[in-house]
């Protein structure tokens, strides 16, 4: 457990957090929802109405730097007819304060979700271990899935007595262990056909095999018992039972060495890529509308990953609103929460700019 000055219980912050008094501006009833206001009243809020709803969850939360983040003067004036505030947000908690201002967030959150789902949040190296800690303790250790590395850049050359640093984090977290998941892969280049699918068979198809069989003795069951004359190596039993195996050899989809070892064969084109793994490369925009805004693909990777259409997606600091353009692209319905002025135009914006004729068109509720 993590421990730190000011740390409030789950039934302090469940039951003393004031509700925000919220106004529709716009679009009353629609199923989308963005919302203008401070999201921990917010949160307090919604759980009247979605305790247990929301299926998939990013948060970019500040990151602690104790610093003001400004949209350039170029940048303000293609979404504000004036300059007079150019800060699109500030980021001065530090320390415990910031710690609380967090934990306070995710014990909503977690109340929010629904059981099948998911949360990701997105943090810097500095403060992310701290973070992890406080997710074991909020969301369950056994909730726990990966500490993504998300390279965010190009390597940079700046002078310090330290490695280069070019990753953030990304925790993904999940309500229950029956959560979305649609097991995402990329795409196979030339290099990795070639060296994974080494073999070509007589209709020049590419293959590769794998073992039948897994870790593990069975004394008493089909799977530890010789099939064909042959039995599975010391300590391990076949992956199936040899009925289903001889079923495979039916089909041709077994391979025989020439010292008689079976092994099953893999297509290449029977799978649609590699397994995504735990380092990902997407890279922040070059010229972002709105400061620390992220890559629109990295969020329909996460959105794509860990919901369905048709699902809720909550991000309760929306910045630029990359989130609820990823989930409207893909067909999931949304909130988005966020206290900056500046961010809900730089978000109106985008939400207003998809196209319709590729998109079903962007129906939302402004809420104050």
């Amino acid at each position: 457990m993590l421990t730190f000055d000011n740390k409030k219980t789950e039934k302090d912050i469940l039951g003393n957090t004031p509700r925000a008094e919220l106004k529709t501006i716009s679009g009353k009833g629609a199923k989308n929802k963005l919302i203008l206001g401070e999201n921990l009243s917010v949160l307090r809020t919604l759980l009247d109405d979605y305790a247990g709803k929301i299926d998939l969850i990013y948060i970019d939360p500040p990151f602690a730097t104790n610093g003001h983040f400004k949209i350039s003067e170029d940048r303000a004036n293609t979404i504000s007819s004036s300059n007079d505030d150019a800060i699109a947000y500030s980021d001065t908690l530090i320390g415990a304060d910031f710690l609380e201002f967090l934990h306070e967030r995710l014990i909503f959150l977690r109340e929010l979700l629904s059981d099948r789902g998911s949360i990701y949040l997105h943090i810097d190296y500095k403060i992310g271990h701290y973070v992890k800690l406080m997710m074991d303790e909020v969301f369950g250790r056994k909730n726990f899935h990966n500490d993504i590395t998300r390279i965010k850049c190009n390597p940079k050359n700046f002078h310090r007595k330290a490695y280069g640093n070019i990753k953030d984090l990304i925790l993904f977290y999940s309500k229950s262990e029956n959560h979305i998941w649609n097991n995402p892969s990329v795409p196979f280049s030339q290099e990795d056909e070639e060296r994974l699918f080494k073999k070509i068979d007589k209709d020049g198809r590419r293959y590769t095999t794998i073992p039948l069989h897994a870790p593990g003795e069975t004394i008493n069951g089909n799977t530890g018992k010789e099939w064909r004359g042959v039995k599975p190596p010391k300590g391990r039993h076949w992956r199936s039972d040899p009925a289903n195996l001889e079923e495979l050899d039916k089909q041709g989809l077994i391979e025989w060495s020439a010292n008689g070892v079976p092994r099953k064969k893999i297509f290449l084109d029977e799978n649609e890529g590699r397994k995504m793994q735990d380092i990902w490369e997407f890279k922040d925009p070059q010229y972002p509308d709105y400061p620390t805004e992220k890559s629109l693909d990295l969020l329909k990777f996460i959105v794509e990953s860990s919901s369905n259409e048709g699902d809720l997606v909550l991000d309760c600091f929306c910045g630029s609103g990359t989130t609820l353009v990823a989930a409207q692209e893909l067909n999931r319905n949304w909130i988005g929460i966020d206290k900056s002025e500046q961010a809900i135009k730089v978000t109106k914006k985008k939400l207003n700019s998809i196209p319709a004729s590729l998109f079903s068109r962007v129906e939302y509720e402004f809420i104050k």
